[in-house]
């Protein structure tokens, strides 16, 4: 695992949307085609931003899936994942060959959950740009997370520090708004991404940073499990390192 700690967001946004970008390139050339995993939130917003800013990705041979959706919420909700990125990504890369949306509202979750595994499974991904949250979270996986679920999506119930973190980003208006259930790819899923890129801004992310740099590898911190994967960068700026012990800021 490789730490990096900047001094603005921006820069971080800067320094993590190069190195994707590079990797997306490499993947495409060597290839012919890439796969890339895009989270949601308030913490990937400057660096999604510069990642489709980015030159020369030939976005036309580009895939894209993303991280969660909350079920029973339609596509057009403020807080809609799909449209997060409809908004932020998808409309501002017209020649994109493809964005695999998870139906959350689907009328059968169990059939849209065996078509998203099915999509996956068929396709090496080259590079995951993620968060953790305010819990540990990856993706919503909250804790304890299941670190043994094969299925690359499934059902996840939220908890309410999840839920209260969503209204505290202005997503909902209040907590009996949030949704209960999302669909949410797996951490094992996640950890078959080739190339890990962790952006985390924020102090209020500070103490899940370290129990998931420098705790101990458990259900309790899911992404504790970052940590066993062979090729993965933490992006992180001065409040969000601010109590780690081993990886100064």
């Amino acid at each position: 695992m490789q730490v990096f700690i900047h001094d603005t967001v921006a820069e971080m946004a800067v320094k993590v949307a190069e190195t994707g970008a590079s990797v997306i390139r490499d993947a495409v050339r060597a290839k012919g085609e890439a796969t890339i995993i895009l989270a949601t939130g308030a913490s990937q917003i400057e660096m999604l931003d510069q990642l489709i800013g980015q030159a020369d990705i030939d976005w036309s041979a580009v895939t894209i899936f993303h991280l969660d959706e909350y079920c029973g919420i339609d596509r057009d909700h403020p807080a809609s994942f799909r449209r997060y990125m409809r908004e932020r990504v998808a409309e501002k890369l017209p020649n994109l060959k493809r964005f695999v949306w998870i139906e959350g509202d689907a009328a059968d979750i169990g059939a849209e959950i065996a078509r998203l595994n099915s999509e996956i499974a068929a396709r090496p991904v080259d590079i995951a740009f993620i968060g953790i949250g305010e819990n540990g979270h990856l993706a919503f996986n909250e804790p304890p997370a299941n670190f043994e679920a094969e299925s690359p999506y499934l059902i996840v119930e939220l908890d309410e520090t999840s839920r209260r973190q969503q209204v505290g980003e202005g997503w909902f208006s209040s907590l009996d708004t949030v949704p209960l259930t999302a669909i949410s790819m797996s951490l094992r899923q996640i950890l078959k991404s080739a190339r890990l890129m962790v952006t985390v801004p924020d102090e209020r992310k500070a103490a899940a940073v370290r129990a998931a740099l420098e705790g101990a590898i458990d259900r309790a911190c899911p992404a504790s499990i970052l940590r066993t994967h062979p090729r993965v960068e933490v992006h992180l700026d001065k409040p969000a390192a601010s109590q780690l012990v081993y990886f100064s800021a």
